[in-house]
């Protein structure tokens, strides 16, 4: 085998989990950036600034779509700002940043299912497999607040079933358009429609620290621009169905920092919440985790 047929999948697997980092740390990025920017106000900034950062690694790409690709692009972008939406108001009331990251993984795991919703195609067994699994975990999460789903969890689980309809449309709309230029329109959609929204229903602050700053600069530098590019980068290297068995440690990763951040600690109701939602997510890809280790 070619020396550069064995980098290639390696160098695509080292990356991607360069991404489920940044990613990660986006949540802490952002969690702090809240303290001094309204939800709306950060979330929309953040893409809008990343978005035009990767412009100007996109430039021919975009001139050469037409006016149809563009506007294509921007409805994604649409679905993408409702998505965030959740999230970002799911964050700002979570206390608990583990969990909710293990929350908005099911978005994965909803995958298969709506695309069996929505665009008719047929789950793999192990979907419906995984599914009781997933949905047991959410409820032993729920039980940790006392037999009630917490605000955060609500908006968490309602941005997961709006990212797994998101990774869908993704899917379709990237086999006519290329990934980076979609990625810029959807990124500025989403900066232009939550700017606009945080200007209609949220105060903005008189004055933004020097400390929030920071943190904003953190979340459109590394957790979306770098995160962004390398994952698309990352993903041409390698199947969709691979990249999602790593991009799955996203939460893992989340927990693991908020514990050396926040000193979180989670009660074993969580714990266990946690580790079936986890499982569900390898159940769910187990012929492409299997082949992960066996591949070589």
């Amino acid at each position: 085998m070619p020396d550069s047929a064995v980098r290639a999948p390696l160098r695509a697997d080292l990356l991607l989990l360069l991404v489920t980092l940044l990613a990660a740390s986006g949540w802490i990025f952002s969690k702090e950036a809240l303290n001094g920017l309204p939800p709306l106000l950060f979330i929309g900034t953040r893409f809008l600034l990343a978005g035009l950062i990767l412009a100007a690694f996109a430039g021919p790409a975009l001139r050469r779509l037409s006016t149809n690709d563009i506007l294509t692009g921007a409805s994604v972008g649409v679905l993408f700002s409702g998505a965030l939406t959740l999230w970002i108001t799911g964050l700002y009331h979570s206390h608990h940043l583990g969990e909710s990251a293990f929350i908005n993984s099911l978005g994965i795991l909803l995958v298969p299912v709506m695309a069996r919703l929505v665009f008719g195609d047929r789950p793999p067994r192990t979907t419906w497999i995984a599914l009781p699994v997933a949905l047991a975990g959410f409820g032993v999460l729920s039980l940790n607040a006392g037999f009630r789903i917490e605000p955060s969890q609500w908006l968490m689980a309602c941005s997961a079933v709006l990212f797994s309809l998101l990774i869908n449309t993704n899917s379709r709309v990237v086999r006519r358009l290329p990934a980076l230029p979609l990625t810029v329109l959807q990124l500025i959609t989403v900066g232009i429609v939550l700017g606009l929204a945080s200007l209609a229903v949220e105060p903005w602050p008189t004055r933004i620290g020097g400390v929030t700053l920071g943190w904003l600069a953190a979340s459109v530098l590394l957790a979306s621009t770098l995160r962004f590019f390398l994952q698309v980068h990352a993903q041409g290297l390698t199947t969709p169905s691979h990249a999602a068995v790593i991009l799955m440690l996203e939460a893992v990763w989340t927990a693991l920092l908020s514990a050396a951040w926040y000193r979180e600690t989670m009660s074993p109701l969580q714990l266990a919440g946690c580790a079936l939602i986890f499982a569900a997510l390898l159940i769910n890809r187990w012929y492409w985790v299997r082949r992960l280790f066996t591949r070589r």
